[in-house]
């Protein structure tokens, strides 16, 4: 396998900082987080360019059997191709379900006519929490839980690192101008989630620029339609906290080795999303397991506690509101395909999903 630097990102010791970034942007409330904790003293800053890179426009040129097979497997997924789709039902009118992208990144916030025409005409917008508009309720929220986002036992980062990652941590997270003593006792994931973005995402928040869900929910409101939640934030908080305290400790110091090549992560996963191939995020990721080292009981946790569960939660959630009819749900897109995403188990509650071309 060619491993040149345009396909560095693929390198199989980034296996778990590559989960975490996933499992970080599942979580919608964690654009919230950041910028209370982190953006707001560079509000005023003007925005770096973002110089990520697609790497499966790499991969075409370097590896083209590899693409090849993670385009079957991508296209063997149930539902891996679109972000808008119809939910039918006799007795209620058609509602829409939309995958979005927690970004604020323009190709992920214009929304195609098709979504813009969906969203304008719907009596009700659904998004994953609306907690996350309310600043003081949010954190409110978090100051009641505080073991979900620090350590509250004496234990700090440094403390669950052995000496040489300890140092490591320490200098990287220097060099980015956030010192040890700030952040000891805050919980990885947290710290994982700043280090994970871009730059010019982060300086993108800090201005004040929407993510897409904000964006659509913000829009609702403003056309004085109705607004609900499928989740709460202390949903999001504790499916992270369930993952085990080693796949989070691990994820930052890979996520940490990875310094910039995490920008191409994120290009590439907004390129995916702007061609509406959601099929494509898991076949990707999971080409790039360690050869011989694949622990799937690990994985299947991960996609448990990140995915499956908060499907299940977010389609029995929506049910009563489908029944009254004419919603637009919007969720992260990586909640919709597979066997146990949200388009399925809506079918399996006798709904007819349809892709909207």
């Amino acid at each position: 396998m060619n491993r040149s630097r345009a396909i560095a990102i693929a390198d199989r010791a980034a296996t778990l900082s590559l989960r975490l970034i996933l499992a970080l942007n599942l979580l919608f409330l964690i654009s919230f987080l950041l910028l209370i904790a982190f953006a707001a003293g560079s509000a005023r800053a003007e925005a770096p360019a973002c110089k990520g890179r697609d790497m499966l426009a790499a991969l075409e040129k370097s590896d083209p059997a590899l693409l090849a097979k993670i385009g079957r497997e991508a296209a063997a997924t149930p539902n891996g191709e679109g972000l808008l789709w119809t939910l039918e039902k006799p007795g209620a009118k058609a509602s829409f379900l939309f995958g979005t992208m927690h970004m604020t990144d323009p190709r992920v916030t214009d929304l195609t006519p098709a979504a813009r025409d969906a969203f304008e005409g719907a009596d009700t917008v659904v998004i994953e929490t609306t907690e996350i508009l309310d600043q003081t309720k949010m954190m409110a929220t978090i100051a009641a839980q505080p073991e979900l986002t620090m350590f509250t036992d004496g234990t700090t980062l440094t403390s669950l690192l052995s000496p040489d990652d300890a140092s490591m941590v320490t200098r990287e997270l220097g060099e980015r101008g956030i010192p040890i003593a700030a952040v000891a006792r805050m919980k990885p994931w947290m710290l994982s989630a700043m280090i994970a973005l871009p730059a010019c995402e982060l300086a993108r928040k800090a201005q004040g620029a929407p993510v897409l869900d904000v964006r659509l929910a913000e829009d609702a409101l403003a056309a004085d339609k109705s607004l609900e939640g499928l989740e709460t934030v202390a949903d999001q908080l504790q499916a992270m906290a369930s993952l085990p305290m080693e796949f989070h400790m691990k994820g930052l110091v890979e996520t940490l080795k990875l310094g910039d090549r995490i920008d191409d992560v994120i290009e590439t996963m907004i390129v995916l999303y702007e061609h509406e191939d959601t099929g494509m995020f898991w076949p990707l990721f999971r080409a790039v397991l360690p050869a011989g080292n694949d622990d799937s009981a690990g994985y299947a946790a991960f996609e448990e506690a990140m995915i499956s569960s908060r499907n299940r939660t977010m389609a029995a959630n929506a049910v009563p509101i489908l029944n009254r009819g004419n919603a637009f749900i919007a969720v992260g897109a990586l909640h919709l395909p597979g066997e146990k995403g949200l388009i399925e188990l809506f079918r399996e509650d006798g709904y007819t999903v349809t892709a909207v071309n």
